[in-house]
């Protein structure tokens, strides 16, 4: 089931600004960044999208401006529809910035951290804006255009690990995904499947 058409027309109305995005499942909307604050209160207060089902990004590749848009997925669990919300962020490559949504709905303070950690989009407003998956000072950002599949050799945080693993560098994160197994090569409801590229365990320093 589609959005209402009265919400998009109506933010159309409302926010000269906003424009129609392509989309072949749910209807869609591109926002300024500026009024991405103001365009989602208003649809969750006037047309009952009162759940951010996801908050994510897209990196466009380097040399595309804007390089980087935060999308936010919204549902009405009144009304039983979805719709789309895309705004290109703001500043630059190395520090893109937009809005924390986080006041509107809670849940939000995940995702953004998610987002930060992942692409390096900076929330303003967000009440505690540090990574969620990789570790505090890891210098890149994963879901980045320029990271590469394998990974990239990084020091590990902690000494005690490092000692464990024999090793001072990881490939992070999961290195060498996406994972396959080649049908008659092994019992695979019992073997762990083999990393498509492995080229990073190829070159890494082996333990001693």
């Amino acid at each position: 089931m589609s959005a209402p058409a009265d919400a998009t027309s109506a933010l159309q109305e409302r926010f000269p600004q906003v424009t129609e995005r392509a989309s072949l499942d749910h209807p869609a909307v591109n926002v300024p960044v500026a009024e991405v604050l103001a365009v989602l209160k208003y649809l969750r207060d006037e047309f009952a999208f009162d759940m951010l089902v996801d908050l994510t990004a897209v990196d466009w590749a380097e040399g595309v401006l804007p390089r980087f848009t935060v999308v936010y997925h919204l549902l009405s669990t009144t009304r039983h529809v979805y719709i789309r919300v895309a705004a290109n962020c703001s500043g630059d490559d190395a520090a893109p910035i937009a809005p924390s949504v986080v006041s509107l709905w809670p849940g939000a303070n995940w995702h953004e951290r998610e987002c930060f950690d992942m692409f390096g989009i900076k929330f303003e407003g967000h009440p505690d804006l540090r990574r969620i998956l990789m570790w505090d000072g890891y210098p890149y950002h994963p879901l980045r255009k320029e990271f590469p599949l394998a990974g990239i050799e990084t020091v590990l945080p902690d000494p005690e690990i490092a000692e464990e693993t024999k090793t001072k560098v990881i490939a992070s994160p999961m290195a060498g995904g996406p994972f396959v197994a080649t049908a008659g090569e092994m019992n695979l409801t019992e073997a762990e499947p083999r990393a498509k590229d492995e080229s990073w365990s190829e070159q890494r320093e082996k333990p001693e």
